[in-house]
């Protein structure tokens, strides 16, 4: 068995002058950045008092989940001949908040749309969306499934 270490850093940007004095007195900005790479904007989602033009933890959350599968699917449909020119996930998630204020997701729902070079490859296409579910590292981190709902069309 392999072993993959990951570092980022996530520094909280959003103190006004007064650190966390009362729960409307600090802003929810983060930055998450990680060696040699862009820094990626943070807030809590807008319900939970954060910046709607930043990304949310449950956004980067649910885009881990899509990015995963689609490099997972790329990966099998080139080892399979399947030409791929155009991928699209339009993915959708759900998280349960409850009584205490916790929570967690219950469900996401990638929609990838692939174009493909041929019709012969269609049928193939679409199975290979499993195999990427069984490989995904981040699917296969979760304790909830998720689900797929793919279009595979030719241009």
């Amino acid at each position: 068995m392999k072993n993959h270490h990951y570092k980022i850093t996530t520094q909280w940007t959003g103190n006004k002058g007064t650190g966390t004095t009362g729960y409307r007195d600090y802003e929810r900005s983060h930055t998450i950045s990680a060696e040699h790479k862009a820094v990626i904007q943070g807030s809590s989602d807008p319900s939970f008092r954060g910046d709607r033009t930043k990304h949310n933890p449950e956004e980067l959350f649910l885009s881990s989940l899509s990015s995963c599968h689609m490099l997972w699917y790329l990966h099998f449909c080139s080892e399979a001949g399947i030409i791929v020119t155009e991928y699209t996930d339009e993915a959708t998630g759900i998280m349960e908040e409850t009584t205490n204020g916790s929570g967690h997701f219950t469900e996401a729902v990638l929609h990838p749309a692939v174009t493909v070079t041929e019709e012969s490859m269609i049928e193939k296409a679409k199975e290979l969306h499993h195999k990427a579910n069984e490989y995904c590292f981040i699917a296969n981190s979760v304790n909830f499934p998720v689900k797929h709902i793919a279009t595979v069309t030719v241009k």
